[in-house]
């Protein structure tokens, strides 16, 4: 690798490493990760089908140990 094929290259790399540094520093950490995340999916059909089956089995699993309880 020549000199000024190197050059370009570190040029390249250098670019690439502000624009994700001026990425990274953009977000608001301050706030904790869930408040980052809170409200991605509103109104998501796919996820509100996700959380009817976790409280189905969440019951199910209640049920369950209430059953064997009583014996």
């Amino acid at each position: 690798m020549t000199r000024s094929q190197l050059e370009k290259r570190v040029a390249i790399l250098e670019a690439e490493l502000a624009r994700l540094k001026s990425k990274v520093e953009g977000t608001d950490a301050a706030k904790p990760w869930w408040e980052r995340i809170a409200g991605t999916f509103q109104d998501d059909p796919v996820h509100e089908k996700a959380m009817q089956f976790g409280r189905r089995y969440r019951r199910s699993q209640k049920a369950g140990v209430s059953s064997r309880r009583q014996k």
